[in-house]
């Protein structure tokens, strides 16, 4: 049995992939947006400069990871999109 598979299927499943993770962590960073009525930079500045409570670091570190892998994602899916040539391993 034979499977062909060509270049901009390979592309399609990657993309497709990746969207797929984007959901749950772009629904985490609006649940934290929500929670707190701010963007992260916003959050970032009023936790730095006010008292420390723990819950709100607890929130902090985790909203930061999510957006870091956001943005990952992000650069990996246009890498992707704009990718000429792909080889398969």
């Amino acid at each position: 049995m034979e499977i062909v598979v060509s270049g901009d299927e390979i592309k399609e499943y990657e993309i497709l992939k990746i969207i797929s993770q984007l959901t749950p962590i772009k629904e985490k960073i609006k649940y934290f947006e929500n929670k707190y009525g701010c963007t992260l930079e916003e959050f970032e500045r009023r936790i730095k400069e006010g008292e420390e409570k723990f819950d709100e670091w607890d929130d902090y570190i985790e909203w930061k990871a999510y957006v870091e892998s956001l943005r990952d994602l992000e650069r990996k899916l246009r890498e992707i999109k704009d990718a000429k040539d792909i080889r398969i391993a």
